[in-house]
Parts: structure tokens; C-alpha cells; sequence
């Protein structure tokens, strides 16, 4: 009799144990970790400086539209980037080198690696004014990443690389792209691995803590991989709700004690 108490004593606590919480699923939480509990809190955001690979799309306008068509290689009449494909990006984009330059046409290579995107559009306007239009030209340089490119992998419902073609994205948004991390993901521990031009580096971040909208990493940046780990519960194989959570455990004790009376008979 004792034995069985035992097993079932046991079965009650992985039941408990293995229980999704509603504290495990809810995004932005008030942890008590900000100090200021204003709703409004300030969100880390620097301006992203060009990495080597990156895709970027130059448009250059002027008064006469002739003088620009060489700068222009991509047809944008009644289009946009998004309609234009990622495919037609990488072929008629202006893709940075291993030395951090892109090849411009007439003003040759143009070195990008670390600037800001206004800084780039400030440089190339600078060098054609220089090199080939007049102060009258009324020059007008746009220049855009092509596309936010990003790696969402783990408990996710959809993984894989994704884009989106917005200017600024946080981990929330581009994790609902990816369908939203599943029940049995880690909210409390996502992993982002960030490129850097000395390498890579992995960075931790909370998002059941609305401090997370505090954090530097809390908005992506191109080539960020978004790794969701798998809660602890999951490995006890138990469910995800407490339903199939209460299945599972009642299989298991309904063996526990056939075993036991099997046992006792012998």
C-alpha cells in the first residue's frame, strides 16, 4: 500500500510540475523589474550601421529624369520593394563586399561598412554632386535596406528566414511573422544571435518582462537569428494543457497500478 501512495504522490507532482502557467504564455509582464511603472518606457533603439552582405536599394531623382536612369537599374514605376521580390533585390540591389564597399556606377566603389543609412545617402549625394551633377540638379538620394532579413528557428509554429520590408521591427513582431512561439517555448530566456564585425554574439532576452522593451535587443536588426528554447516541462512529454496534462498522467497511473497489484499477486 505503501509503494502505491508512493506512486501516486509521485504522479501528483509531475502533474503539477508539468503544467503550462499562464505566467509562462503572457508577453510583457509587470515583473517590478522598471523602476518608473509609467506605461510609457523608453526603447533602445540605435541607428543600424551597414554589415558586409548586406542588400541595399539606392534610388537618385533629379529635375532632368534622363540624367538619373543610369543610377536607377530597377524599374520602379507603380511598384514598391515589397512588390519588386527579394529575388530582383539581390540581382539589381547594391550588395556590400568582404572590404564593406558596393560598386556605384560612375563613382566606382563606395566604401559603406559602419555608416548609417543617412549617412550612405549623405555620402553618395555628396560624391555625385562632386563627380557628376550641378548644384541645380535638385538631387535626391533615397537609400534603404532591402528588405529585413532574419532567422527565426526553435519552438516557433513556422520557422525559417523571413523578411520584412519596415524600417524598424521588434522581437514580438517578427516572432508573430514566424506564427508565434508554440505553448511549450521559452518566453523568459529567447535567444538572439546578433552579427557584429568581429564575429557573433548570443544575447538573452526576457519577454514575459515588459523590461524588455528596455532592452537593446528588443528591436532586430538584419541577419539576427531568433532562437526560442523549449520549456523544461516539455521533456516530461506530460501535454501542454492541463487536459492532456491530466490524460497523460492518469495512463501512467492506471499502469502504476496495475503494476503494483501485479506485484502484490506474485
Amino acid at each position: 500500500m505503501k509503494r502505491l501512495i508512493f506512486f501516486i504522490c509521485i504522479a501528483i507532482s509531475i502533474f503539477f510540475s508539468s503544467c503550462i502557467t499562464n505566467k509562462d504564455l503572457v508577453y510583457l509582464q509587470d515583473k517590478g523589474t522598471v523602476v518608473n511603472d509609467s506605461l510609457i518606457l523608453s526603447e533602445t533603439s540605435k541607428p543600424y550601421r551597414v554589415q558586409v552582405n548586406d542588400i541595399l536599394s539606392i534610388k537618385v531623382k533629379a529635375l532632368d529624369e534622363e540624367l538619373t536612369a543610369i543610377f536607377n537599374p530597377v524599374e520602379t514605376n507603380g511598384t514598391n520593394v515589397a512588390q519588386q521580390g527579394q529575388a530582383q533585390l539581390y540581382f539589381n540591389g547594391f550588395t556590400v563586399d568582404l572590404h564593406g564597399n558596393i560598386k556605384f556606377p560612375i563613382l566606382g566603389d563606395i566604401n559603406v561598412l559602419g555608416f548609417t543609412i543617412e549617412q550612405i545617402e549623405d555620402k553618395v549625394k555628396s560624391e555625385l554632386l562632386k563627380q557628376y551633377f550641378k548644384q541645380t540638379a535638385e538631387l535626391f538620394v533615397t537609400v534603404k535596406l532591402a528588405g529585413l532579413r532574419y532567422t527565426v528557428t526553435g519552438e516557433v509554429k513556422s520557422s525559417g528566414v523571413l523578411t520584412l520590408y519596415q524600417d524598424r521591427v521588434n522581437i514580438i513582431e517578427a516572432l508573430a511573422n514566424a506564427g508565434d512561439i508554440k505553448n511549450t517555448g521559452d518566453r523568459t530566456d529567447v535567444l538572439v544571435i546578433r552579427q557584429y564585425p568581429q564575429g557573433q554574439k548570443i544575447h538573452h532576452i526576457d519577454l514575459t518582462d515588459k523590461a524588455a522593451m528596455q532592452s537593446p535587443f528588443y528591436y532586430i536588426q538584419p541577419n539576427d537569428m531568433i532562437l526560442v528554447k523549449p520549456l523544461k516541462r516539455k521533456a516530461l512529454g506530460a501535454g501542454e494543457t492541463a487536459t492532456q496534462t491530466l490524460t497523460t498522467i492518469a495512463s501512467i497511473f492506471s499502469v502504476l497500478v496495475s503494476t503494483y497489484f501485479l506485484t502484490r499477486n506474485l
